[in-house]
């Protein structure tokens, strides 16, 4: 009997993953293709829907080339892709605009909207988040105000990862975990809210069916099967929004489980069999993708963005000597930083390149190092990066906390969870134990798995998590350590208050 395979494709922000693996869970091959983020404006953040699906043609097509395993042998597509992001089409399925995605902050105008239309608190109690910059609707209705050509063709409003189910299967559907986070979502029913389209005049016809993530969403249609490979007919899975997917793919599935991915951004992403709602709105929650699930998610905007910004455009001298090194530019800079010590000599770093989403939802705050002096070097100023995100990733766990939301024992995904030093970092701030998944292939082994039920092969997600996931512990908390770091961490909190009217006042001058 031939070996059954299944296909997990993520829609990042830096480029799309097409990942192959057995029905077991073990990768057979990835492709990853890359494409460019613009920013016509400071603030600004958008992307063309036409260079995923062409990076998924590549990739896939690739992958069945090169792997040698025959199309009819892939029972499954699961789909993960960046969160919140807004693609409009016309009658025709034509794509109106670039897409706009979820680091933009060009509609803090529009929350205010989104505030008086409906009321702060009523918003929450629906929608489970206070109105935010980087989720959908404010962006629907930035377009409507200054582009109402665009608006009045519009007939589908998609998410990033739905775009691709479209153009794979013509279907316009999502999933409960990545419609969550477009704030149009009644969270707690898992429907789409009509007092929240009503209030902000978007007629329901825009948005796609809504499916659990494990289920059936589409097939591969004969179109889409000539262009990449795949075999028409394909089952292709309701999917995830990429931290859902994630957590699927490092077996959190159940209550009390945890994980954080330090990537473009940094989350910590917690499930819990109950809604659970901070009405301060300093952390998310959404629909989960397992069915009948929920999670408290945070989200720090700029994470491993705030280390990539800081070697792109200040460590030439450590990229050129990492390379004489035969070394990766990330571990040679850990290296340095690790020499440092706790504090980085008394220098902390405010991680909002991007503004800032939790626990401070404010699209006006920017980054900061604060306490630079003559003695700080590029170590210094990874180390107090490092910290920066994780004093973050502590903010929104005291959070949790407060909502009776448990993460014990963390596990980890993401490019920066590969720097043995930010982990030993995060476990010491956070106080927990971080483990991975023996076999990291994040949101896109998520996607994989879920289609994988959505094809009969699993009964549920969790029995496919069960079975696929392994766990290795790899950094056990430091008492003493996280005792250093805890004055520093009062301090980076009081910055963010004390500074932000001088941030109000900084966007007035711009």
């Amino acid at each position: 009997m031939a070996e059954l395979y299944c296909l997990g494709i993520d829609i990042g922000t830096s480029g799309t993953k097409a990942a192959l693996f057995t029905q077991n869970g073990k990768a057979v091959l990835s492709k990853t293709e890359e494409y460019p983020l613009y920013q016509p404006r400071n603030g600004w953040a958008e992307q063309d829907p036409l260079d995923w699906w062409h990076a998924v043609q590549k990739s896939v097509s690739g992958l069945i080339s090169e792997s040698g395993v025959a199309p009819a042998d892939i029972k499954s597509i699961g789909l993960s892709g960046q969160m919140h992001g807004l693609v409009m089409l016309d009658a025709d399925g034509n794509l109106l605009r670039r897409a706009i995605i979820w680091c933009d902050q060009r509609t803090a105008r529009e929350c205010e909207a989104m505030n008086a239309l409906i009321g702060k608190q009523r918003l929450i109690e629906i929608t489970a988040n206070p109105a935010l910059t980087g989720f959908t609707a404010s962006k629907i209705l930035w377009v409507r105000e200054n582009e109402p050509d665009i608006y009045e063709r519009c007939a589908h409003i998609l998410l990033p990862k739905d775009y691709i189910r479209y153009m794979l299967t013509g279907e316009f559907a999502t999933d409960v975990s990545d419609a969550s986070g477009m704030q149009l979502m009644d969270v707690p029913k898992r429907t789409w809210s009509l007092e929240i389209l009503n209030k902000l005049g978007i007629s329901g016809d825009l948005l796609p069916k809504i499916y659990e993530s494990p289920d059936q969403a589409g097939v591969v249609c004969a179109k889409s099967a000539g262009e990449t490979g795949l075999r028409a007919g394909t089952v292709v899975a309701g999917g995830a929004g990429d931290n859902a997917a994630a957590a699927i793919g490092m077996g959190v599935a159940k209550p009390g489980s945890a994980f954080m991915t330090i990537g473009s951004s940094g989350v910590i992403y917690a499930v819990t069999d109950k809604v659970s709602i901070d009405l301060a709105g300093r952390v998310n929650t959404l629909c989960a993708s397992v069915p009948g699930g929920w999670t408290v998610m945070s989200c720090t905007q700029a994470a491993g963005l705030s280390l990539k910004w800081f070697r792109d455009n200040f460590c030439l001298k450590e990229i050129l000597e990492a390379e004489k090194l035969g070394m990766d530019v990330y571990d040679f800079m850990g290296g340095l930083a690790e020499k440092v010590g706790i504090g980085a000599q008394g220098l902390l770093f405010l991680p909002y390149l991007m503004g800032e989403r939790a626990p401070h939802p404010d699209s006006l705050c920017r980054g900061v190092f604060f306490g630079l002096s003559a003695i700080h070097g590029s170590a210094h100023m990874t180390r107090a990066i490092m910290e920066g995100v994780a004093y973050s990733q502590w903010e929104c766990l005291d959070v949790f906390a407060e909502m009776g939301v448990t993460a014990g024992d963390m596990m980890i995904c993401g490019g920066g969870g590969r720097s043995r030093l930010w982990r030993q970092i995060l476990a010491d701030t956070l106080g927990c134990t971080i483990s991975s998944a023996r076999h990291d292939e994040g949101p896109a082994l998520g996607a994989a798995i879920l289609g994988a039920v959505a094809a009969g092969l699993y009964d549920s997600v969790g029995e496919a998590c069960e079975q696929i996931v392994v766990r290795e512990k790899l950094n056990e908390p430091i008492e003493a350590n996280r005792v250093k770091y805890k004055g520093y961490f009062d301090l980076f909190k009081r910055l963010y208050v004390n500074l932000r009217s001088d941030f109000e006042i900084l966007a007035v001058l711009q």
